[in-house]
């Protein structure tokens, strides 16, 4: 029994002492995310994440959500909101950093998004949709919803 218990020890440490290989790093929220190992559920309970799905840089829809974006970037850090641009047809980003295709690929299976829609998609830290946009959205509808919430509420206690 002992014997099965170090055995199983020793495979955990293993493997979460692991040499990882960072590609990059996230700045902006409170966390810095390590890119190679970026995915959703590396975010819960740290940050809310902000999908934004498009065809292409030059998709309207795309260009227009991002104009608006680019306007509360000190918001999105208030809030631990990382924005993830999937893109079909460019590179995919993570607050500005690059991320796997087949990442964003996987994005787009688990949430159904086609290739050639457009979709903004709210997680929550617990992980959950809090909301989902086929067409651009405010930038302050957003943060209105996030500031309801009671885990929003209790940071703005705390800070």
């Amino acid at each position: 029994m002992k014997n099965s218990i170090v055995i199983a020890l020793t495979i955990a440490a293993s493997i979460a002492l692991s040499p990882v290989s960072i590609a990059g790093t996230v700045q902006g929220s409170t966390h810095t995310i390590k890119m190679s190992s970026f995915n959703l559920n590396s975010q819960k309970w740290q940050n809310r994440v902000l999908l934004l799905f498009a065809p292409s840089v030059d998709n309207h829809n795309y260009q227009q959500q991002m104009q608006v974006f680019k306007q509360y970037q000190n918001d999105f850090k208030e809030r631990d909101l990382v924005l993830v641009q999937v893109l079909a047809t460019d590179k995919s980003y993570a607050n500005e950093q690059l991320i796997d295709e087949s990442y964003a690929a996987n994005l787009r299976n688990r949430f159904g998004v086609d290739q050639e829609n457009f979709r903004v998609i709210l997680i929550g830290k617990d992980g959950g949709v809090k909301r989902q946009e086929t067409t651009p959205v405010e930038g302050t509808a957003i943060f209105e919803q996030i500031d309801a919430m009671p885990m929003r509420q209790q940071e703005m206690q705390e800070r």
